[in-house]
């Protein structure tokens, strides 16, 4: 996985973590639903890499 790609999903996953634990303290639905799509993305990314990584080193 490309170093910037891999940093980018890391972050995403975090930021999508803690928007979504701010929303439970709070009781935001919406927050803990936008925090729970930013991490989707951040899998989405990694999961995106992963594959590439795969089909490179075969």
């Amino acid at each position: 996985m490309s170093g910037t790609e891999k940093a980018k999903a890391q972050a995403e996953q975090a930021k999508g973590k803690a928007k979504e634990m701010t929303g439970q303290a709070v009781g935001n639905e919406r927050m803990i639903a936008e925090g729970q799509a930013d991490q989707a993305k951040g899998n989405a990314r990694q999961a995106k890499e992963d594959v590439k990584d795969t089909l490179r080193h075969r």
